[in-house]
């Protein structure tokens, strides 16, 4: 009897230390499961609620713990990794910001060229703006155009005066011309008169 009671003894102690042995490695797998795979947050909340506290200190086995310091300093080297390359490319944006800049200047400084000479020209070597250009251009016209109407008011002029002129030549032509007959007439009324006197001279004698 005590032989069957040592017996069973021994395969209840067996049966409670594998299945008690089956948990723990249950328990290691899942544990390090969580700890491979989880985010950090989530690992501390999953030790934080299967460790107890006893006397204000957190009970935590050796190799859990290293675990999650190990997983906290790759954590902390990848995001100082993520800081390097955020920082590496803020500075590369900041140098085609600055490349963009000076590109925008020189391109508003170009602009500001092209609009001045759109809008100026050049006459005689001097560069004037359009505006001006426009006013002494159509001063000119104007100028032009009064000296068209005077030359053309004064041609008109000495046209009216050549006309009356000769008219007034034509006039005095012909005044001196029937003058001239009649003169000559006259001097030849008078020749005949004395050649006729001086024939009755003549033959009174």
């Amino acid at each position: 009897m005590k032989k069957i009671l040592y017996r069973l003894t021994k395969v209840i102690g067996f049966l409670f230390l594998l299945v008690g042995s089956n948990v723990t490695v249950y328990a290691q797998a899942k544990m390090s499961q969580v700890l491979d795979t989880a985010t950090l947050k989530n690992q501390l909340e999953y030790i934080q609620k299967r460790t107890r506290i006893y006397d204000n200190f957190r009970a935590i086995r050796e190799d859990y713990f290293q675990k999650i310091k190990k997983n906290s300093l790759d954590s902390l080297n990848q995001a100082r990794q993520t800081i390097d390359k955020l920082d590496k490319k803020i500075f590369d944006l900041e140098r085609q910001i600055t490349v963009l800049k000076g590109n925008l200047a020189k391109t508003k400084q170009d602009l500001e060229e092209v609009t001045r000479t759109k809008n100026s020209l050049r006459l005689f070597g001097i560069r004037m703006n359009k505006a001006a250009y426009n006013v002494l251009l159509w001063g000119i016209i104007a100028g032009l155009a009064a000296l068209l109407v005077i030359l053309f008011l004064m041609y008109k002029r000495s046209h009216t005066v050549t006309v009356h002129t000769k008219n007034e030549l034509d006039d005095l032509k012909e005044e001196f011309e029937n003058y001239r007959k009649s003169t000559r007439e006259r001097i030849e009324k008078m020749t005949i008169s004395h050649h006729k006197e001086i024939q009755k001279l003549k033959g009174n004698q």
